[in-house]
């Protein structure tokens, strides 16, 4: 990415959320933080970012995500980078017992929020020509798990969003791909998972470092990637 550019984060106070805003900060972007609540966000200015808003919206609503956009439109005048980091995960239940709203639930967070992002920004992209999306998959969707079914659809429709994205936008100077993380190393899974050995793991920072490469345009010749990043695991 170039420096100014505007980068708008879903998931913004996220574990991964947090450290990819780090790294865009310190290459002197202008940040657009989406969640559902944002407190102070002055640490990104003392990180280097040119600029930070924040664009509170709820990703299974629409409105409040063109809402959001709208703030940043309006403030920015552009978006130059998406980051779909936003997501849930869920286990425990066996496909057959998967209920109409769990399975819903998962498909909603996962892709669908990656949906209303992008039916708010890719206009303004298509208009300029240029932009770069970023989205989180996960390396667990390129296969099927036991008592992960609806997890890993709705992740394996993102890898699949990705791909059809990249094919209809390339053309208009759109990069659009993915990342596949393995078990990130956050304080959540550490507590859920207290006998698995964290090194393994993959750190945000360097999910963080993927997502800025195919952010920047140095990733210009990539689209539709779905790029595994599973740390020693």
């Amino acid at each position: 990415m170039a420096k100014n550019d505007v980068v708008m984060i879903t998931g913004a106070t996220g574990n991964l959320g947090r450290a990819a805003a780090s790294a865009f900060a310190r290459q002197g972007a202008r940040l657009c933080m989406v969640a559902r609540e944002l407190g102070d966000l002055g640490v990104y200015k003392k990180e280097g970012a040119a600029d930070v808003l924040a664009c509170p919206a709820d990703l299974l609503d629409a409105t409040s995500v063109d809402k959001a956009v709208a703030k940043a439109i309006e403030r920015f005048g552009q978006i130059d980078v998406l980051c779909n980091i936003a997501g849930g995960f869920a286990m425990g239940e066996a496909v057959h017992e998967i209920d109409a709203k769990g399975w819903a639930h998962m498909m909603e967070l996962n892709a669908g929020s990656v949906l209303r992002m992008s039916h708010a920004v890719v206009p303004g992209m298509l208009a300029r020509k240029s932009g770069k999306i970023v989205n989180i998959g996960a390396y667990a969707a390129l296969g099927g798990k036991a008592q992960m079914g609806a997890y890993i659809a709705s992740k394996s429709a993102v890898i699949r969003l990705t791909e059809s994205m990249a094919a209809e936008l390339r053309d208009a100077g759109i990069n659009v791909n993915c990342v596949l993380p393995s078990i990130i190393d956050t304080p959540e899974n550490r507590q859920a998972m207290p006998k698995a050995n964290p090194a393994k793991w993959v750190a945000p920072e360097a999910l963080a470092d993927a997502i800025l490469f195919l952010a920047s345009p140095a990733a210009r010749a990539i689209h539709g990637a779905a790029l595994p990043v599973v740390g020693l695991s």
